[in-house]
């Protein structure tokens, strides 16, 4: 649920143009009907004031402006529509849970619970209530008006709804798949389905679910932002923003809470570029602009800000408990607080030890960073090597994923870590980045030992080029070894994928220099035919 920024003590404008749509309404002015029905609200907006401005107005003109206020997202116009008609005598009475709403998706909780208690009482007031409910932590009325709820579509999205704040995303998924199953036409419950999948880090299924949303209703903002969420946790930041372009040339024209989300996820995707303009003033607005700002003031090691950030967050979720154990441990070791390193362990163990959480990645690194903080390191190592199996057991791809979260400079250089980082990319078919890790490292025997690794598992995985050239580093360092052989058999493996066309021609110039680098004579035997099928199929080694 998107909340707006724009709240009544902020000044803002409508985002409609009426000089533009007269011009385009001078030969014929559609009805309303036909705006709403294409979901076309601007449409409808500017029509309705221009036939307000012209003293035409259609009935109940001034609802339907707030109506249509609200689905684009302006509230602050739709409130004070609202307001405005609740101050004539004869206002209709269910106003009052309109303007209710409206002041719900501002933030003004309380108001909007004054406001809803001045309206009739009606499925829409109680499924109001049941989320103010929520807002405000009171679950004595929360089950109050859970038990009001019905057997209907309305009521059942607004449980799911709450299901998912509370992190309850499987039961959302079994409401919506129910529902779906009740009527197929529906297609919208696929994008909240994708979102719990979302959730749930089952990226590749909730793609797959948003994909055959997409297909029907390709401009769909909220679908469109959760398809570049997928491709930033699948693929990367430029993948992600690639996929935003859509959005941002729909989001130009209406809908004020898009145009915040883009410009959070575009800061997210950056990798925090621009946080600081962007980020505070949505604090408020979409819950993760909160942790994302603590995470960006933590890797940029500014630990009191990050902490007076969030030392007033009620964690819900365990990303919440998560970070704010990091933020307290973080402050704790600065500081040489032990209340702060205890309030961390405190929170590692309630994400480590919950039955939801203590079989994830995330719920063992809790347990081990509890232990660590208990001093306990035998536990710890039981607990970080259940991680490391990851890579162990060969979930090379999680793996490597994982490594890449790192963000501590001094674990980066440590040679456990390169060595493991190496090998995962290697069997995930990268063994550029492998030999690029290499390089970036001094002359020791850490670097030595990282070679030896490269050429070993670069050749078991195929990728010979790279094997050939860490077999060729390896023969000049230590001349009197059989690295030649390994180099030798690498070096025929790449000539093999040339011929397969999985290898430029070009490399072949490459492979001849590595050969002729080795000392011993038997190379002449195998430069001799490569250096004619080069000439054969003319290509150039010179």
């Amino acid at each position: 649920m998107i909340l707006s920024r724009m709240k009544p003590a902020v000044g803002g404008e409508t985002p409609v143009s009426i000089s533009e749509k007269k011009k385009k309404n001078k030969t014929k002015v559609p009805h309303l009907d036909e705006y709403l029905q294409q979901r076309d609200y601007l449409g409808a907006l500017t029509l309705l004031e221009f036939q307000r401005s012209i003293g035409e107005k259609e009935d109940n003109a001034d609802l339907w402006i707030g109506y249509c206020a609200f689905h684009l997202g302006d509230y602050k116009r739709a409130m004070e529509e609202y307001k405005s008609l609740t101050m004539k005598p004869d206002c209709p009475v269910e106003v009052w849970v309109y303007l209710a709403c409206v002041l719900f998706f501002l933030g003004l909780y309380k108001e909007a619970e004054e406001a809803a208690s001045n309206a009739p009482v009606s499925p829409l007031q109680n499924r109001l209530l049941f989320h103010l409910a929520h807002k405000f932590n009171d679950e004595k009325k929360l089950m109050g008006f859970h038990q009001n709820l019905e057997d209907v579509t309305e009521d059942q999205l607004s449980l799911a709804s709450i299901h998912y704040m509370r992190s309850h995303y499987q039961e959302a998924i079994d409401i919506y798949k129910r529902l779906q199953l009740q009527n197929r036409d529906s297609l919208a419950l696929k994008v909240y389905m994708a979102l719990c999948y979302y959730k749930l880090d089952y990226y590749d299924m909730s793609q797959e679910v948003l994909a055959a949303y997409l297909q029907s209703i390709p401009d769909s903002t909220t679908a469109l932002n959760l398809k570049a969420c997928n491709h930033f946790r699948l693929c990367n930041g430029k993948a992600a923003e690639a996929e935003l372009k859509n959005l941002i040339d729909i989001s130009s024209c209406s809908f004020e809470f898009a145009k915040e989300l883009i410009r959070h996820n575009l800061v997210v995707f950056r990798g925090g570029e621009g946080a600081l303009q962007v980020l505070p003033p949505l604090i408020d607005v979409i819950p993760e602009a909160r942790l994302n700002l603590v995470i960006y003031y933590l890797r940029q090691d500014d630990v009191q800000e990050a902490y007076n950030l969030i030392q007033d967050l009620v964690p819900t979720t365990p990303q919440e408990y998560i970070l704010k154990g990091v933020v307290n441990a973080a402050l704790g070791q600065e500081i040489g607080s032990r209340d702060h390193l205890k309030i961390a362990q405190q929170f590692f163990q309630l994400v480590g030890g919950s039955a939801s959480e203590c079989d994830t990645i995330p719920g063992r690194q809790c347990m081990a960073s509890c232990f660590f903080l208990l001093r306990q390191f035998e536990d710890v190592l039981i607990y970080l090597n259940s991680v490391k199996a990851k890579a162990a057991l060969g979930n090379y791809k999680e793996a490597e994923e994982l490594f890449l979260l790192v963000q501590s400079e001094k674990i980066k250089n440590d040679y456990v870590y390169l060595s493991w980082l190496a090998r995962c990319y290697i069997m995930n078919q990268r063994g550029q980045l492998a030999w690029e890790l290499y390089l970036k490292m001094g002359t020791s025997s850490d670097s030595f030992s990282l070679l030896q690794l490269i050429a070993n598992d670069c050749y078991k995985m195929g990728q010979f080029y790279y094997a050939a050239k860490a077999f060729d580093a390896l023969e000049k360092l230590d001349p009197g070894t059989n690295y030649w052989e390994g180099k030798i058999g690498a070096c025929v493996g790449v000539f093999q994928m040339i011929l397969a066309n999985k290898e430029s021609k070009e490399t072949l110039k490459e492979v001849l220099t590595l050969l002729r680098n080795s000392g011993n004579p038997q190379v002449e035997y195998i430069i001799r035919p490569l250096r004619k099928w080069a000439k054969d199929n003319r290509v150039l080694l010179s």
